[in-house]
């Protein structure tokens, strides 16, 4: 939904079923937009108005397939962003990336995905996905193969470790007296000021969640992650926007047990991890490994086992419109005592553009890849 701004929103359930209203406009730099595919999109994740409501709740539906795209390329500035592309806009789910350059200027990437669209049902639809990748990308692209992934590959889905030092910057818990893990411009600087209340004297049977902040992309999927990992059930909820870039925010939820927050404790504790997902849905800096330079960007997983959509969409769109060469990249999972967290490595080439030894290139860097996953 890059090309769309949300306007408002609404949200209203009775416990059994869900209502949500989206009031849109296109963004400006967009030329034409997909309406039916965005339906089809939005339809995806919700449950069948056929499927039983007394279903089992301890059944989990099967996990969709994971294939394997093998792309050999010639390695150019911006090309892992086109794939990127050409993938998003078959509708299709990337769940991990493997860039292995080679000395004589070709690249392998690898691409972990999955089929939201089935597109992938017969071996003749997967040659064509192939031939469309490889018609799309012309004479950059060498060959492209797709199967689906076997065990031979776990490797490459594995857990990560980071040095300690990395880990303390991106992960560490004290992040709310921080304004960013990186120096944010002054205009950004300004705007990092949300606030929550709790009020429980509005309304008999819920309390009310205020919140004031800086409108971003993927604010609506941070507060509802957050309140669905803490076990707060959303009775209804309304976004609505300010003309200086603000969102304000009301929702009236419960506890798990159907009680209203009454426990001090708990709507602190509340509050603090509302505060800190948005102050820090993403963690981004920009670290020396060895000889080399790397930038890590970091996000929550769900407790589904869910990652962040589009970040690495985003991320090698900034990198491209830069001009910043990507000698290779993977997405990783890293855990930490509180959670799991989805780790995406970009191992950065040296340019003359980019000095990547200067601080003042580095904080480009940062600052431009932080405004682009944050749709500032």
């Amino acid at each position: 939904m890059d090309m769309i701004s949300r306007n408002s929103t609404h949200i209203s359930t009775d416990g059994r079923w869900c209502y949500i209203v989206f009031w849109v406009i296109p963004h400006p730099a967009s030329l034409t937009i997909d309406w039916e595919s965005l339906k089809t999109r939005l339809l995806s994740p919700c449950p069948s108005c056929l499927f039983s409501y007394n279903f089992n709740q301890s059944t989990n539906p099967s996990p969709p397939p994971i294939y394997l795209l093998k792309v050999w390329i010639f390695d150019q500035k911006g090309l892992l962003h086109d794939i990127n592309e050409i993938l998003c806009n078959l509708q299709l789910t990337i769940q991990r990336v493997k860039v292995m350059p080679t000395p004589d200027g070709r690249a392998l990437d690898l691409f972990f995905i999955t089929d939201e669209m089935e597109l992938f049902h017969t071996k003749k639809r997967r040659d064509d996905v192939c031939e469309y990748l490889k018609n799309a990308l012309g004479e950059r692209c060498i060959s492209s193969e797709l199967q689906l992934a076997g065990p031979e590959y776990g490797h490459l889905q594995g857990f990560s470790s980071l040095p300690p030092a990395y880990s303390e910057e991106l992960f560490g818990p004290e992040l709310l007296d921080k304004v960013s893990l990186h120096p944010l411009s002054q205009d950004m600087t300004t705007l990092k000021k949300p606030t929550v209340t709790v009020d429980n004297t509005l309304s008999p049977v819920h309390t009310l969640l205020q919140i004031q902040c800086v409108d971003q992309k993927g604010l609506c999927y941070d507060i509802m992650r957050i309140s669905k990992d803490s076990d707060i059930k959303v009775a209804y909820g309304r976004f609505t926007s300010s003309t200086k870039g603000f969102q304000n925010i009301d929702l009236f939820v419960l506890q798990k047990d159907g009680e209203k927050i009454i426990d001090p404790e708990r709507q602190k504790t509340l509050c603090s991890s509302l505060k800190e997902e948005m102050l820090h849905p993403l963690r981004v800096i920009i670290v020396n490994r060895g000889p080399d330079i790397e930038l890590l960007v970091a996000n929550p997983v769900e407790l589904s086992g869910k990652g962040r959509p589009r970040v690495f969409y985003d991320v090698t769109l900034a990198l491209k419109a830069l001009g910043v060469f990507i000698f290779s990249a993977e997405v990783v999972r890293h855990s930490t005592q509180e959670r799991q967290w989805e780790v995406y490595r970009f191992l950065l080439d040296e340019s003359r553009e980019f000095p990547l030894n200067s601080s003042k290139a580095r904080s480009q860097i940062v600052d431009k890849v932080r405004r682009t996953l944050m749709g500032w």
